[in-house]
């Protein structure tokens, strides 16, 4: 089992592979137990001399069964695949840009190679990092703004994936009525609600769709109150709607158990949320998820690093390449065939180029 420690600010310890007393985050006790990160006869490239990969986390931290912890699966993943090391740390509360950027160089200057942001709110931390670690591979999620040759920037065709999701809504409503919770009102969570309403106006054009932003800014919570998703659910469905789609990071574990509690339909995002445990109790409500495998990005990246041909530049993942999807671990979902067939159909358009969808709504 993986032990982990929160401390009060932020560094990372250069002696030693824990944290020091005064650090913010947490890190993982197996961290790295070989020198260098690597295994005789682990098939670990003889070029790759890292310790293995750094990885901070965005708001809400690990255990948020949505964004970060798709990261963590990748992080795990690659770990255990290239029996490498790794140091995995969570942001501190109400925490400053220099406190990101002091994370990301102490874990550099510890040889942590790849060292990944997870999170468009890294960006700055990951251009100034970058720039003082030029032989370290840094990666950073949801941002292609940062531009340097030792820098790869992990976006994603959310408006694809989200656009199956409304799909997938307007056909499983029988109320006609469908909501949309957004965490934080920003760009890139407006592409989840334009793929999402143009979806499910491709089948409905009439369709009711209620709509509803957490916050103005992350650090307001948006991410990271699944009180605030909670109610927006119940007031959503007390206005009529009967699916309720979130793009909430943790707020939306409050918008599935509330869908649940009043045997609504919620669809999940970023990872398959019927599969995780946190949500069991709720899971029967949960019609699919708009998939969005940062988990894969992360393991990409670290294979690159490890292969001796680090990723560089944007690196855009969308519906064709597998990144971004709509499950359907669901056995009620699977046995509505007339939705499932018309996702099916929506995903093929996609990728056949004949539908093309919005990124702004």
């Amino acid at each position: 089992m993986r032990r982990v420690s929160r401390l009060s600010q932020v560094a990372v310890a250069v002696a030693s592979l824990a944290l020091a007393a005064s650090a913010c985050g947490k890190t993982s006790s197996e961290a790295s137990k070989e020198e260098g990160g690597k295994e005789k006869g682990s098939g670990t490239s003889s070029s790759y001399q890292g310790k293995g990969i750094g990885l901070a986390y965005d708001i809400g931290g690990q255990g948020d069964q949505s964004f970060n912890d798709a990261a963590y699966a990748g992080y795990s993943k690659a770990r255990k695949e290239f029996k490498i090391g790794g140091v995995d740390m969570e942001p501190g509360d109400g925490e400053s840009s220099a406190d990101k950027v002091q994370r990301l160089e102490q874990l550099a200057k510890q040889g942590y190679d790849p060292v990944i942001g997870v999170g468009f709110v890294y960006a700055p931390a990951v251009e100034a990092a970058a720039k003082k670690f030029p032989d370290t591979t840094f990666g950073i999620i949801d941002d292609n703004t940062v531009r340097a040759d030792n820098v790869a920037g992990l976006v994603f065709h959310e408006e694809q994936g989200s656009y199956l999701a409304g799909v997938a809504a307007a056909k499983a409503s029988k109320a006609k009525h469908i909501g949309f919770v957004g965490g934080v009102d920003i760009p890139l969570i407006h592409k989840f609600e334009a793929g999402f309403v143009q979806g499910a106006k491709s089948v409905d054009p009439k369709i009711k769709i209620e709509k509803r932003y957490l916050t103005e800014k992350p650090e307001e919570g948006g991410f990271s109150s699944p009180d605030k998703g909670q109610n927006a659910a119940s007031g959503q469905i007390e206005a009529g709607a009967d699916v309720i789609y979130h793009a909430a990071g943790l707020s939306g574990q409050g918008v599935i158990q509330e869908a649940g509690s009043q045997k609504k339909w919620a669809i999940g995002v970023d990872s398959d949320q019927y599969r995780q445990k946190a949500l069991a109790e709720y899971k029967r409500y949960i019609l699919g998820s708009a998939l969005k495998d940062v988990g894969g990005a992360v393991y990409d990246l670290a294979k690159s690093v490890v292969e001796g041909k680090p990723m560089k530049g944007e690196q855009r993942y969308d519906l064709g390449s597998g990144r971004v999807g709509f499950s359907d671990s669901n056995p009620e979902y699977r046995a509505m065939k007339d939705v499932v067939a018309a996702v099916e159909k929506a995903k093929k358009d996609i990728v056949d180029g004949k539908v093309k969808v919005k990124t702004v709504p």
